[in-house]
């Protein structure tokens, strides 16, 4: 009978092999991943073969999985005891010429070029120029002398940006409003305290002449320090880059890397707000004028770290902070001027509470040191990342 047969030796026999086979299924699909944990590398060498295919170092493929998210934890996973070891490994499975793999170094340094030297002096120059054409020209001569400065220093600074340790390295979406901010800014930095002292008390009565005695002063001094702050920023930044690539070689990790990322660039945000303090005070006594000195380093250092995180592929946060900073700047003469409307009186409160007793230039001081803190925050979170000074194209 069947029943009989199915609980036959042979029966039993079939059952047996079916049980062994279902048995040695599971453990067979355990010893796959088993066999593949044996050399974990290489599947992490699949999924990043194109970065590893094209780095020219192990450096390049360390800063390529970091900013991926790696971390010298995640290496651990991976039998390494940081994301430096793995890229070594990883560096040296991708099949290349005859020729040894090299050593880790820091890449082709950033070398000083005379043009880019050259143009961070240009903008300092032509804005000299521009206040000494507005000292010593008279009636509708100034006006025309303005505008042609404006328009040459413009022209001066993007150049200015355009090459050397200070121009953006290819790599993200550009950001036309970040440019546009930095004028208002700067804008406000020449014409703004003038123009809210005069609301505050009033008017104003007459426009802005430029003259430093006028009925609505400018404060060129100040303005005249940054453009001239155009070097040094560029020599600071030079600096960064190139601590950073040697960091980046001695380095054995990535935290390790960090750890000494952070000092460097403090390092060099305080010898670039030196430089420019030395030129406040110059430009000040020079002009007769006050330099104006908590406001201008306040821009200086928001500027400064803006265009750090601008050249190194951050270009998002640098346009959202300098858009802030101008926004909050514009608003404060604004909100005194919509105080005078019958019944909006409570709409300059807050203004008039902090400049009674600070003075005008709370405002683009509180302003821009708010916006720099934040920066600094950002920066040193980015900046002091390997990923951030990986070498991107040919040296400059």
């Amino acid at each position: 009978m069947r029943g009989v047969d199915r609980t036959g030796p042979g029966a039993v026999a079939a059952s047996g092999a079916s049980g062994a086979s279902g048995a040695s299924g599971p453990s067979g699909a355990e010893a796959a991943p088993r066999r593949g944990a044996v050399d974990p590398v290489k599947a992490l060498l699949h999924q990043h073969r194109e970065l590893c295919e094209r780095a020219v170092d192990p450096l390049e493929i360390a800063a390529g999985l970091e900013s991926h998210g790696f971390t010298d934890r995640s290496a651990a996973r991976y039998r390494h005891r940081d994301v430096f070891s793995l890229a070594e490994e990883l560096y040296a499975r991708v099949p290349r010429d005859a020729d040894p793999p090299p050593e880790p170094t820091p890449g082709p340094a950033p070398r000083i070029r005379t043009g880019w030297v050259l143009l961070t002096l240009l903008p300092g120059a032509v804005a000299s120029a521009t206040v000494a054409g507005l000292r010593l020209g008279h009636g509708t001569a100034r006006p025309l002398v303005a505008l042609g400065g404006l328009l040459a220093v413009t022209l001066a600074v993007r150049a200015a940006l355009g090459r050397g340790p200070l121009a953006a390295r290819p790599g993200a979406a550009p950001r036309p409003s970040a440019p546009m901010w930095t004028v208002c800014l700067l804008g406000y930095a020449l014409l703004g305290d003038g123009l809210l002292d005069a609301v505050v008390s009033g008017g104003p009565d007459a426009l802005p002449t430029g003259a430093p005695d006028g009925p609505w002063p400018a404060a060129t001094a100040p303005v005249l320090a940054l453009a001239l702050a155009c070097a040094p920023a560029a020599w600071c930044a030079h600096l960064l880059d190139l601590g950073a690539r040697r960091r980046l070689a001695g380095s054995r990790g990535l935290e390790d890397f960090t750890s000494g990322a952070r000092p460097l660039l403090l390092g060099v945000l305080a010898l670039y707000l030196a430089a420019l303090t030395g030129l406040l005070v110059l430009t000040g006594a020079v002009l007769d004028e006050d330099p104006a000195c908590p406001q201008a380093l306040t821009l200086g250092a928001l500027l400064f770290l803006a265009r750090l995180l601008t050249a190194h592929r951050h270009r998002h946060a640098p346009a959202v902070i300098l858009g802030a900073a101008a926004a909050a700047e514009v608003a404060a003469p604004a909100l005194v001027l919509s105080g005078r409307l019958p019944g909006c009186g409570f709409l300059a409160v807050p203004v008039t509470a902090l400049v009674d007793p600070l003075g005008v230039a709370v405002i683009p001081t509180l302003s821009c040191g708010c916006a720099a803190l934040i920066l600094l925050a950002h920066a040193l979170r980015t900046l002091t990342r390997a990923s951030a000074h990986a070498p991107v194209g040919g040296p400059e």
